[in-house]
């Protein structure tokens, strides 16, 4: 019999990873982020009480960790649904792909808007984090509508800023409100398509 192959350090790491995002984002749907400890995570996701600790530090390491995977996870999509597009094409592609995964990952997703909805709290570390994806989020929706402007689908009289301003808040506005009534998906899809129409009225020629 061949010997079993054997993982190198990099590709555990890679496996005891995905296994503690699942832990930490089960355990922050079902307590809240204040009731997510690093031990349970450590056990929740097969290892030693310990592990999760000497991984990450602290719970602001964890929450770090669960933002930036979950959102990179997002990231990926939406970089793919957008590429080639602009405009409102783009914000009609982002809008769908969005409540696609809240479809495939609502777990995913609403441990992420737990730890964003969290962190305007005075004691939260993880406001650095959540401007930083703010910010990123923005500046992709001023990109789609600025080459939409030079392409001339969208009207170069409209205020960039102020548009980009309501997408942003208006998508966080979406979950929360999901978040309140997780299993009816099909408000969450008239919102999404209600916000696509708004988009199309405010970036018309």
């Amino acid at each position: 019999m061949p010997k079993a192959l054997r993982l190198t350090q990099i590709e555990r790491k890679e496996i005891s990873d995905a296994k503690m995002l699942e832990a930490a984002v089960d355990l922050i749907v079902e307590r809240g982020a204040g009731q997510a400890t690093l031990k349970d995570v450590g056990e929740r996701a097969g290892y030693s009480r310990g592990l999760a600790g000497y991984r990450f530090g602290n719970k602001a390491g964890l929450f770090d960790f669960v933002l930036r995977s979950v959102g990179d996870e997002w990231l990926a999509e939406l970089t793919n649904v957008t590429a080639g597009k602009c405009g409102y094409q783009a914000i009609a592609a982002a809008l769908d792909a969005h409540i696609q995964f809240c479809e495939d990952a609502p777990r995913h997703v609403e441990a992420f808007y737990r730890l964003w909805f969290e962190s305007p709290a005075p004691e939260s570390q993880l406001k650095t984090v959540i401007l930083g994806i703010h910010k990123r989020r923005r500046a992709d929706v001023i990109g789609w509508i600025e080459q939409g402007i030079k392409e001339g689908s969208v009207a170069p009289t409209i205020n960039v800023e102020l548009i980009a301003d309501h997408f942003t808040a208006s998508v966080s506005g979406i979950v929360y409100h999901w978040m309140s009534d997780p299993d009816n998906l099909d408000e969450m899809r008239s919102l999404h398509n209600g916000l696509k129409q708004v988009m199309a009225a405010m970036l018309a020629v």
